[in-house]
């Protein structure tokens, strides 16, 4: 099991359910940050058409490539079908943002061997390690 700074210096492509249109929301500028520092972020939204000038898929499955992290903006009880969805597109790890827990969306994850992060903030982490893409 990787450590959460591991799983964010090793993943290039993050599918961001639950991403934004507010700037004022978390959910917003968590990805933007992260997008600053030179990840590629693929919002998830059921919603909008584009977000961080990328396009929005409506689910994960719908994404046409692969991601190497799943971070999830939802609420607990969504949790668990994010995962169960991360799983389904064989997505290495999943981080559910700060104040996000899910006892069964964890047990989902580990069953299926994926790397799992729950409670705490990407952009928190990314900052902490003194993480970035860019060259």
């Amino acid at each position: 099991m990787r450590s959460a700074q591991q799983i964010l210096a090793e993943s290039e492509v993050i599918a961001v359910v639950g991403a934004s249109r507010d700037p004022m929301k978390p959910a917003h500028a968590v990805p933007a940050q992260l997008q600053q520092h030179g990840w590629r972020i693929i919002p998830v939204n059921p919603v909008a058409d584009e977000l961080f000038g990328e396009r929005v898929y409506r689910t994960l499955a719908d994404i046409p490539h692969p991601v190497d992290l799943v971070n999830v903006f939802r609420p607990a009880e969504d949790a668990v079908e994010v995962v169960r969805a991360a799983v389904a597109i064989r997505a290495p790890a999943v981080w559910l943002q700060l104040g996000i827990v899910s006892d069964e969306a964890r047990r989902i994850a580990l069953a299926a061997g994926i790397d799992y992060v729950e409670d705490r903030c990407l952009a928190v982490e990314r900052a902490a390690a003194g993480l970035t893409r860019l060259s």
